[in-house]
């Protein structure tokens, strides 16, 4: 699965839990040129798939997410280079 991400651009990949709310957050910069694309790679690769299947059941979306998303995405409200 790594290796697809790699292949995809995806870089600096983390991701953090914060207990006791069991709440999941991933970062990770794309370097890519084309994310529509490397994006369906990533959802075609079987690995991906294998990794998904297990670990779909134990996420719950939150209700706050948008309409068709599975992760409710986050606003920037600061950054520093």
């Amino acid at each position: 699965m790594l290796d697809r991400l790699s292949r995809s651009h995806i870089t600096n990949y983390s991701i953090f839990l914060r207990r006791p709310e069991n709440l999941l957050f991933s970062y990770w910069e794309y370097r890519g040129t084309d994310f529509a694309a490397d994006d369906a790679a990533i959802a075609a690769d079987p690995v991906t798939r294998d990794w998904w299947a297990l670990c779909g059941p134990m996420q719950r979306p939150l209700d706050t997410r948008a309409p068709g998303e599975w992760w409710a995405g986050l606003t920037e409200v600061f950054h520093s280079d």
